[in-house]
C-alpha cells in the first residue's frame, strides 16, 4: 500500500517543468511517481526522458499516444505532429526502446483510496477523449469491462485538471506538467490519502529561454510561447476536444483555435 503517490502527466519534453515538479517536497517525499504518458513529444525529449530514467525504481511509467507515435515515427511512420516527428529524430535507441516496452495501464494501492488504475487517455485505448464534463453514458461506455475492485481511474491526455465522481469510482485527470490547458505553471496530482491537484509556478519566461536555448527543434520558441505559456484557456480546449469524446459541437464553439490542441 502506497501512503503518497505523485502523478505527473503530459510532460512534453519540457525540462524546467518538470525539474520544478520534482523539487516540491511533497514529490521529493512521496512513495512512488507515477508518469500517465506523454513524456518526450516536445522540444527536450532526450533531456526529459534521461531525468525521468534517473528516477530509478521511484517512478512507475504509462505509456501515452504521443509516446507510441514517437516510436512509430522512428519505424518511418511520420506523426501528423511536427514536433514529434523531430523529437522522435532526436533519441537514442535505448530510449525508443523504452518507449515501445510502456504499459498502456497499471494498478497500484494507495492508501485511502483503494486499488487505483493509472492510464493516458482511458483505460481501453491512449487516445480516447472523456473530460470533466462528458456524459454519464460515455464514462459507462469507456469503463466498461473494468474490475469493480477499481475505485479510482487516474488518466491525462486532454491538460485539464479535473477530478470527479463517475457512478461511485473516482476520477482523476492531473493536467499536464508540461503544455497546460487552463493556465501557466506545471500541474501534477498528489494521491493518498484523498485527492489534491496541484499547480507548481515557475519563472515561465526563464524556461522559455532555457528551453529555447537547449532544444534544437527550429519552431523552438513558437512553441515555447503557444504551450509553455499556457495560452489556451481550459474553455479553448474543451471546444477542440468536446467533439471528440461523441458530443454534439456548440454552434457557439466556433472553429477550433488551434489544430494542434490534442
Amino acid at each position: 500500500m502506497h501512503e503518497r503517490v505523485a502523478v505527473l502527466s503530459d510532460i512534453h519534453g519540457v525540462l524546467p517543468a518538470l525539474e520544478a515538479v520534482l523539487a516540491e517536497p511533497d514529490v521529493a517525499a512521496a512513495d512512488l511517481i507515477v508518469l500517465t504518458g506523454d513524456l518526450a513529444a516536445g522540444p527536450q525529449p532526450v533531456e526529459v526522458l534521461d531525468r525521468l530514467t534517473a528516477l530509478g525504481d521511484r517512478a512507475r511509467w504509462v505509456g501515452g499516444n504521443a509516446d507510441r507515435e514517437l516510436v512509430e515515427a522512428r519505424a518511418g511512420k511520420p506523426s501528423e505532429i511536427e514536433v514529434s516527428n523531430w523529437a522522435a529524430g532526436q533519441l537514442r535507441a535505448d530510449q525508443v526502446a523504452r518507449l515501445a516496452a510502456l504499459p498502456p495501464h497499471l494498478t497500484l494501492p494507495v492508501a485511502g483510496l483503494g486499488e487505483v488504475l493509472f492510464c493516458h487517455a482511458t483505460p481501453r485505448d491512449d487516445e480516447e477523449v472523456v473530460l470533466v464534463d462528458s456524459r454519464p453514458e460515455r464514462w459507462a461506455e469507456v469503463f466498461a469491462g473494468l474490475s469493480a475492485e477499481v475505485g479510482t481511474v487516474v488518466c491525462g491526455h486532454t491538460h485539464m485538471p479535473f477530478a470527479r465522481l463517475v457512478d461511485r469510482r473516482l476520477v482523476v485527470n492531473p493536467g499536464s506538467t508540461g503544455m497546460p490547458y487552463g493556465g501557466a505553471g506545471a500541474w501534477w496530482a498528489l494521491l493518498g490519502p484523498g485527492v489534491q491537484l496541484r499547480r507548481t509556478r515557475y519563472d515561465v519566461d526563464a524556461a522559455a529561454d532555457q528551453v529555447i536555448a537547449g532544444s534544437g527543434f527550429p519552431e523552438a520558441a513558437a512553441w515555447v510561447d503557444e504551450y509553455l505559456r499556457g495560452r489556451y484557456s481550459d474553455l479553448d480546449a474543451l471546444a477542440v476536444f468536446g467533439p471528440r469524446d461523441g458530443r454534439r459541437p456548440s454552434i457557439l464553439d466556433g472553429p477550433p483555435r488551434s489544430a494542434t490542441l490534442r
